[in-house]
């Protein structure tokens, strides 16, 4: 038996939220910038130890669901949380998981 739930359109959105940050490398991400405030894309490889394509491949998965916004410096870009909410539910995801079971 399959109960159709109304979900108002907040929970949907924060259901999207969750989404994009339901990978480990974007989740790594979204702390390398709460930790630095800004990165380009070479410094996220080097941080993370990555390649650069999978890098920016996150990168726009978390630009499509507005966590993280682009700053052109130059001939780079320089990432950024969109808002201290992101940071504050990646930490706390992280944290979670260290709490004794």
């Amino acid at each position: 038996m399959c109960i159709l739930v109304d979900v108002d359109d907040e929970v949907r959105h924060a259901a999207e939220l969750l989404k994009a940050l339901a990978s480990p490398l974007r989740l790594a991400i979204v702390l390398e910038l709460r930790a630095h405030d800004e990165r380009c894309v070479h410094e996220l490889v080097e941080a993370l130890d990555v390649p650069q394509p999978l890098v920016s491949q996150h990168l726009r998965v978390l630009r499509g669901a507005r966590l993280i916004e682009g700053r052109r410096d130059g001939r780079e870009v320089r990432y950024s949380l969109v808002d201290h909410h992101i940071a504050h539910i990646a930490g706390d995801a992280v944290a979670h998981v260290k709490e004794p079971a």
